[in-house]
Parts: C-alpha cells; sequence; structure tokens
C-alpha cells in the first residue's frame, strides 16, 4: 500500500466548511477502487494547513482511476472552493514502523 499525502492550505476562516467538505466526499474515497483509507489532519502552528492522507493500493488507483472518475469531481467540488492554492501531492511508501 502507498499513501497519498496532499498538502492543502485553505481560504482564511474557511476552516470549518473545509473540513465539513471533506467528510461530505469521504464516501467517494470510500467506494473508489484501490482507496483503503483516509484521514485529514490539521496544522497545529499553521491552522489554515491541512494533510490529507489517503491509503491506496497503488499510485495508479489515486493518479489514474480515481482522478478519472465522478467520485474525484465530487471531491473536488465539495473541497475546492476552500483552496487557497492547489494542493502539494505526493505519494509515499512506508519502510519502518517501529512502533
Amino acid at each position: 500500500m502507498i499513501h497519498e499525502i496532499a498538502e492543502i492550505e485553505v481560504l482564511a476562516g474557511s476552516e470549518e466548511a473545509f473540513e465539513a467538505g471533506v467528510a461530505a466526499a469521504a464516501p467517494h474515497f470510500r467506494a473508489a477502487k484501490g482507496c483503503r483509507s483516509l484521514k485529514l489532519e490539521r496544522s497545529i502552528e499553521n491552522p489554515g494547513r491541512y494533510r490529507l492522507v489517503v491509503g491506496w493500493d497503488s499510485v495508479e488507483d489515486h493518479l489514474v482511476t480515481f482522478r478519472e472518475s465522478d467520485g474525484f469531481k465530487q471531491w473536488r467540488d465539495l473541497a475546492g472552493p476552500y483552496f487557497a492554492s492547489p494542493p502539494r501531492v505526493e505519494h509515499v511508501v512506508t519502510v519502518l514502523n517501529a512502533f
């Protein structure tokens, strides 16, 4: 499994609406082929900065299958209006899980 990590800056004052949008979009992720998990983390030092962490079976499941789906469009319609700038996305693989 790989993880997509999307760092998202939201417009000031829209944090609550953004969080609600991500919660509303969660079923679209859950229904996506290869999607295994979804969590949203908020920075303590920078409360307008979030990290969306999504577990996928493969990068292709994210970049091809999901991004070409109606679920991706729904996700962007629900959360995208609150983006201050385009998300910065990378994919990672766990190389150590010590405890």
